[in-house]
């Protein structure tokens, strides 16, 4: 298989089951638990999202940012919308979510990937609350990389909330690529397995079964939001999970300069698979 080997479903852990996955191992389009947000959408990103940059492949679900030129169908002149501003779309790229299929509260979320590490790329993996407007919702970043402003590229893991006076509050780990590079210097051209374990009072990130952050519920205590005052990754509030994303933006306010010459650029996952404790 062109994603490696398939690792078996938490053959080591009987504490676990699995409650929900995706091994994408029938090519075409993504299946229908699969949703997907269109056009222009966050963080100033210069990528234009749509289904046709996705694709399931030899065992891999396949994100493909391009080089594009044609108009933006949003265009306004004088709009002070960014999305309206532009006026051409220059790239494409996929994101998708289980925001209409699929939520989870507590357990452990798993993805074996590679990403893509070139200038401009931001892969990532998230989760983001079901209910209230963002970041009351809370958001949940297992995975995201790109290069800073300085042009240091750097893995991230990150947790946000509704923090005081209603601002977006943070706790974000940001570990230097340079560090996994010096455990393998091939380690961008491997997949690699991403972890998130999530309880009642902890939220702990890892990368090949190393720790990158660690999150005390109890620090997100000002969530909440639509005169609801309550934790987003801890309340018990009827229906309220978190919804899995997975995207590769470019650019925009955190992607750095996007290298052109590198296109197109593959984000592979090889699975998703999201476990519960047994009782």
């Amino acid at each position: 298989m062109a994603c490696g080997v398939i690792f078996p479903a938490m053959a080591d852990d009987h504490d676990y089951r699995l409650i929900w996955s995706d091994e994408f191992d029938v090519d075409g389009a993504p299946a229908s638990h699969w949703n997907y947000e269109k056009g222009f959408v966050r963080n100033h990103e210069d990528q234009w999202y749509q289904p046709e940059n996705a694709e399931v492949k030899d065992g891999c679900l396949v994100i493909t940012a391009r080089l594009e030129d044609r108009p933006n169908p949003m265009h306004e002149p004088g709009s002070r919308d960014w999305r309206r501003q532009r006026e051409r779309i220059k790239y494409t790229s996929s994101c998708l979510t289980t925001s209409e299929s699929f939520n989870y509260r507590y357990g452990r979320l798993e993805v074996r990937a590679r990403i893509p590490v070139t200038g401009g790329a931001w892969p990532a993996i998230w989760t983001l609350g079901n209910k209230f407007s963002w970041p009351a919702n809370g958001e949940l970043d297992l995975m995201e990389y790109y290069r800073t402003k300085e042009g240091e590229p750097i893995i991230l893991a990150n947790a946000c909330w509704l923090g005081d006076n209603n601002r977006d509050a943070w706790d974000s780990v940001r570990v230097p690529f340079s560090h996994f590079l010096g455990k393998d210097p091939m380690w961008a051209s491997k997949f690699h397995v991403w972890m998130m374990d999530w309880d009642p009072e902890m939220i702990r990130m890892y990368v090949d079964g190393e720790l990158l952050n660690e999150i005390p519920l109890s620090q997100a205590k000002h969530g909440g939001g639509d005169s609801h005052d309550v934790n987003p990754f801890s309340n018990d509030l009827k229906g309220f999970g978190d919804y899995i994303l997975l995207n590769l933006a470019l650019g925009g306010d955190n992607g750095g300069k996007i290298d052109d010459s590198q296109f197109p650029l593959r984000y592979e996952i090889d699975y998703v698979r999201v476990y519960q404790k047994l009782n």
